[in-house]
């Protein structure tokens, strides 16, 4: 191999070791691989990469919703199990979203936009929380009106840095 192929080849398999130790830190928050005000997955425009946001609250967990029940908004499509939880969502949206449009409330509250997984959930005072990390639920569930009210402090500053 030439030299610079193999000093690029080395450098590459250093890059890629370092973000799997980065992806694999339960203590660090990665930015946001989004900038929307909800996030959204890249590849599909989803919303809660394809979960249905009233599943939460109507089965206690998450569920993958249908693309037969599709609603366009807030600049995402949200899918749904059934025409129930799709109207329950138009009716009230605020409701059933996500707090944060989907950013973990604890990454907020320290000024970073670290995008939720819909796997890694809470619901609070019948608002659903997504975080970035087991990790982040784990100091959410230990005080969550504190970890609110410091997420609620650093969100409008955050939102005026995402796209609408």
């Amino acid at each position: 191999m030439r030299p610079l192929a193999w000093t690029m080849a080395i450098t590459g398999l250093y890059a890629g070791f370092a973000l799997i130790i980065a992806m694999a830190d339960g203590q660090s928050s990665s930015r946001a691989a989004t900038t929307e005000r909800v996030v959204t997955d890249r590849l599909t425009g989803l919303a809660l990469y394809g979960i249905d946001p009233v599943a939460y609250f109507t089965e206690r967990a998450p569920r993958e919703g249908l693309r037969d029940y599709e609603l366009p908004w807030a600049g995402a499509t949200w899918r749904f199990l059934n025409e129930g939880n799709r109207a329950a969502f138009m009716r009230d949206p605020a409701v059933y979203e996500p707090r944060f449009g989907g950013y973990d409330p604890i990454a907020v509250g320290e000024g970073n936009p670290a995008t939720g997984h819909p796997s890694v959930w809470s619901i609070h005072e019948e608002r659903l929380y997504v975080f970035h990390s087991e990790r982040n639920r784990a100091r959410f569930a230990a005080d969550p009106d504190a970890a609110i009210a410091r997420a609620d402090g650093q969100w409008p500053a955050l939102l005026a840095t995402l796209v609408p």
